[in-house]
């Protein structure tokens, strides 16, 4: 049997030009370790790239949208409507993932994995719908095998896609979503629903119970059957969760780095390292949301993210704020005069 596309291992960091990357850094005009988490970045990045001239010249942004079936049960303060407006609202330009792209001039598009209502011809906005939703994980698997695939196509198609890029930004929209996050998170974790849900799109102190409940009612239906890391995202997993892991494991198959953005995010690229360990290098992490569950999950992956700013929106805004980070790490690397270069002295 033909293996699977996303099995197939990304490209391994080089390690001689980590060496020399880490060399290059200590050179520089600084106190050695003096840039903190920017020097670990580029490091990581050069040795990813394999040149000791990193750079992000060529990143996009893809948000995937879709709606679940776990709705039902009350764990959202929205109505799932929302997720259908808020695609349009992405269209036109009126998100905060939208303004900051803009602000970037990154480009950016949206693909529709699965709304419960199905949407007109929008621009920037692909139909790749595969239901009206997911079904509720709480009475069976989110979805079935040729759904999944069905994701994680739409997933690899969406990085290959969008052309010469160095930097691949992934973001999501979903009432519910967060539920399903959590149910990832708890299920990689093994640690208790309560350490793991958070408050969402703002639920109350009765709906932050409930979801609690739900995403152990749900592990206790699911986590026996769940034996490979593609079993997770198939009967806990959601459309646009799904899409998101899969455009994660392609960007690191094609060598192109990937900035990670909040909880649902870290949830969906957990997954993704669950079903394909060899990328985990690619993975950047931007930030460490409100949600409570999202440190402990950065932990699992020994990330640490780059800024912490008690967001919790989502749609890979994130990301997009540590975006020029990231760039900033790699001009300091490439374009500060050494030691020797600039005639200072070193320490003694």
């Amino acid at each position: 049997m033909e293996e699977a596309w996303y099995l197939e291992e990304a490209p391994a960091p080089d390690e001689d030009i980590l060496v020399q990357a880490r060399a290059r850094q200590d050179s520089l005009t600084k106190p050695k370790g003096a840039l903190g988490r920017l020097e670990e970045v580029v490091i990581q990045l050069a040795g990813n790239q394999r040149t000791l001239t990193p750079g992000i010249t060529r990143p996009a942004i893809v948000v995937f949208a879709g709606d679940h079936g776990v709705a039902a049960e009350g764990v959202s303060a929205y109505p799932q409507a929302v997720t259908g407006e808020m695609v349009r609202n992405f269209s036109a330009g009126g998100a905060a993932i939208t303004v900051l792209a803009r602000n970037l001039n990154v480009p950016f598009r949206v693909f529709n994995m699965g709304t419960v209502d199905s949407l007109e011809d929008l621009p920037n906005v692909e139909d790749r719908r595969v239901a009206a939703g997911t079904q509720n994980i709480c009475n069976s698997p989110a979805m079935d095998a040729r759904q999944l695939q069905d994701c994680m196509t739409a997933g690899k198609e969406a990085v290959d896609s969008a052309g010469d890029i160095d930097l691949f930004i992934g973001g999501e929209m979903g009432i519910g979503n967060s539920t399903i996050a959590a149910a990832l998170a708890v299920a990689h974790t093994k640690l208790a629903a309560k350490a793991m849900v958070g408050r969402g799109t703002g639920i109350d102190d009765q709906g932050f119970a409930k979801k609690s409940a739900v995403v152990t009612r749900a592990l206790s239906k699911h986590l026996p059957h769940m034996r490979m890391g593609i079993d997770y995202l198939q009967r806990i997993g959601g459309f646009e969760v799904n899409a998101l892991a899969a455009a994660y494991i392609r960007a690191a198959q094609k060598g192109i780095a990937v900035m990670v953005d909040g909880y649902i995010c870290t949830a969906a690229a957990m997954a993704a390292v669950k079903v394909n360990p060899s990328i985990r290098p690619w993975l950047f992490f931007s930030h460490c949301s409100a949600e409570p569950g999202h440190e402990k999950l950065l932990n699992k992956l020994e990330a640490k993210p780059l800024l912490s700013l008690e967001m919790r929106l989502g749609e890979g805004s994130g990301a997009a704020l540590a975006l020029p980070i990231l760039q900033s790490a790699c001009a300091l690397h490439r374009e500060m005069a050494s030691f020797d270069e600039a005639g200072v002295s070193r320490s003694v």
